[in-house]
């Protein structure tokens, strides 16, 4: 009897431990790993006390430069691989959510395994997407996940730096992804 305890007690603890690794790496609408919408900056410390966090303070109100740069909160493995630059959506508040979350690891991914190293036809396949031209790069909007992806012109054969119109047609099928951003507004 003791024994069937003591092996139920593993499983379950197997299983636990199981489901808060997939959800650690899981992408979804208003969720990257352990953090969500109402994540607080004070709460990120908790949440990756495993890895090392490099704080990047902007000058907020009190500075002197018109254009502010964000808040940002970098995330590192203890190995240093760079995992995440989170954003937050107020300045030099430790109480403020989240604003956006950058990914750098290719272990987060969607439940269709969309990540950073997906190609375009593997994200068109399963995201409705719409482009649009910046100088250097088109952003292809994921309206389900509320997400941007950018890919560079080179991938697309466009030199010039134009912010002509793109079409989904226009994107090749192996055009790889420079950035992934999930956005928390």
């Amino acid at each position: 009897m003791i024994k069937r305890s003591f092996l139920s007690l593993i499983i379950a603890s197997l299983l636990i431990i199981s489901c808060s690794n997939n959800d650690q790496f899981k992408i979804e609408k208003g969720r990257v790993g352990l953090i969500t919408t109402k994540t607080t900056v004070k709460e990120i410390g908790g949440i990756f006390e495993n890895d090392s966090i490099v704080t990047q303070l902007s000058e907020g109100a009190l500075g002197d430069n018109y254009f502010q740069d964000d808040d940002k909160y970098l995330i590192y493995e203890k190995g240093g691989k760079h995992l995440l630059t989170i954003v937050p959506k107020e300045q030099l508040d430790s109480t403020s959510t989240i604003k956006s979350i950058e990914i750098h690891d290719d272990r987060y991914k969607t439940n269709a395994g969309i990540n950073l190293k997906s190609n375009f036809s593997e994200i068109n396949a399963v995201n409705s997407l719409r482009p649009e031209s910046t100088l250097q790069s088109v952003t292809l909007f994921l309206d389900e996940l509320n997400a941007t992806m950018t890919i560079d012109k080179d991938e697309l054969g466009l030199r010039d730096f134009r912010t002509q119109k793109v079409s989904l047609e226009q994107i090749p099928d192996l055009a790889k992804i420079k950035s992934f951003v999930i956005w928390f507004n």
